[in-house]
């Protein structure tokens, strides 16, 4: 899981002293761990959707493809289980004015997040473990409690988040938090968006990274069934959510139009508030003009209320202490998500329409070329989504009760932190990627004695009742 925190780098001053290096840290760490924990909801679903496919058809190539991703996902909650263990501290020691004022009222979220991910963890050794020494649908089932615990322990740290957006659901009085309600504090009003938000994004990235592994094996030449299917798999339920990810991603930006209208203004290039507002796509804005950009006359009042007389607010409606910085980057951030949103909703699309027609995917070389890199389009809109969420909220770290300067640590060692970290965090993640190709080269190979490989499930223990499958 996620402390879905802040990512901007530029936000504070650089006399505030370690604020800089402290939110380079923060952006760090969850740049890396955002992607794992994407993997952690969502992956889950992908494996019990393979087995349920294996057991209900008696599908031999689904099952193996559930055992073999089972293997992945031990390795991936692993590492994800360490970085998310940095986060934890990181935000005592990072941010310890945030903590000390408003730790009371986080306490609850990050202890039901708590709660779940212990739970995702003892049944993901269940399930790993019980590989051949549970029945089918007995192991089918132990599986279940991970996808659902993964879900639960994002809503509850996206709870943060949101509730750092749109604070409320407390009383301070003299600077100290007197009373707290659970209910509101959990769902907040920004959480109505941003919980759906993040949990569709995992599901796509998931998706359409597994699919883009498959994808770049047809291309090589692997046009066979078990490619066709984990393609399948991991394509098809990240393409259906797809339209619903920009549903919600529509309604969350009208309502950031109301709730923090300057960041709004930052995302749509809006200095002054204003009706029959233009929509920029792209361009950068310099000395306050728009360089490079396409203009769209009255849509972004019409986006904002359906009407091009709707009234947009511009961010010179507050002192320039109070905006946030670097508006060209928050736009152009804004602008890629819903850029590679909107192209692999196309995508799905013409694999829909060519199924329709043909009942087969689209042979051209360009889709499964765009199949290949769909997973890495969709960890570029989550990373932009995210930078345009956390900076776009800027100069506050509780929105309009706490500034990042406020929050931040006073104590020196920062900069020698977040070497180590960046380090470390490269050579965690090349020996990430070194495990799973391992893993991908031994199942290519065929391996007889596939289940030795690190978290592997063993199939082969008789009267376990389970559908064998041959590797």
């Amino acid at each position: 899981m996620t402390v879905l925190h802040d990512i901007s780098l530029l936000a504070a001053p650089v006399s505030d002293g370690e604020v800089v290096p402290a939110r380079a840290q923060m952006a760090t760490t969850l740049g890396f761990h955002i992607i794992l924990a994407c993997l952690g909801i969502a992956l889950p679903t992908f494996v019990l959707l393979a087995e349920y496919i294996g057991l209900r058809r008696s599908n031999e190539v689904a099952m193996t493809l559930a055992r073999r991703w089972s293997q992945a996902m031990g390795v991936l909650v692993a590492v994800g289980a360490v970085t998310g263990t940095v986060l934890s501290f990181e935000m005592g020691l990072l941010w310890p004015g945030l903590m000390r004022r408003f730790g009371s009222v986080l306490g609850l979220p990050f202890g039901v997040e708590g709660l779940f991910f212990f739970l995702e963890a003892v049944f993901t050794a269940i399930y790993l473990y019980g590989w051949g020494r549970l029945r089918s649908w007995a192991h089918f089932w132990s599986g279940v409690p991970i996808a659902i615990s993964g879900v639960f322990g994002a809503m509850s740290v996206v709870a943060v988040n949101s509730w750092m957006n749109q604070p409320g659901g407390f009383k301070e009085v003299d600077g100290r938090i007197t009373s707290v309600n659970p209910w509101q504090v959990f769902f907040n009003h920004a959480a109505v968006y941003e919980m759906p938000h993040m949990i569709l994004a995992a599901y796509m990235v998931t998706g359409f990274l597994v699919a883009g592994v498959y994808a770049a094996g047809i291309l090589r030449g692997r046009r066979n069934a078990y490619h066709y299917a984990g393609f399948a798999l991991g394509f098809v339920p990240a393409a259906i959510l797809t339209p619903f990810q920009i549903f919600v991603g529509d309604t969350a930006a009208r309502a950031i139009a109301h709730d923090q209208p300057i960041k709004f203004a930052a995302m749509e290039y809006v200095p002054q508030t204003s009706t029959h507002v233009p929509e920029w796509l792209g361009g950068v804005y310099i000395n306050g003009h728009v360089y490079g950009g396409i203009r769209i006359p009255d849509m972004d009042s019409i986006l904002v209320g359906f009407s091009p007389g709707t009234r947009v607010v511009g961010w010179e409606s507050v002192p320039a202490t109070q905006r946030p910085p670097a508006v060209w980057l928050i736009h152009l951030c804004f602008d890629v998500m819903v850029g590679l949103g909107s192209l692999l909703l196309l995508v799905g699309l013409w694999a829909a329409y060519t199924w329709w027609r043909k009942r087969k995917l689209p042979p051209q070389r360009l889709f499964w070329l765009l199949g290949a890199v769909s997973g890495l389009a969709a960890i570029v809109a989550m990373e932009a989504g995210w930078v345009v969420t956390e900076l776009g909220r800027q100069p506050w770290v509780v929105y309009q009760l706490q500034t990042t300067a406020d929050a931040a640590t006073r104590n020196g060692g920062v900069v020698t932190t977040l070497s180590l970290i960046i380090v470390g965090y490269a050579v965690l993640g090349v020996a990430t990627i070194r495990v799973l190709r391992m893993l991908s080269a031994r199942w290519r190979r065929g391996d007889a004695d596939e289940v030795g490989v690190p978290y592997g499930p063993t199939p082969d223990v008789p009267n376990s009742g389970e559908t064998r499958v041959g590797v």
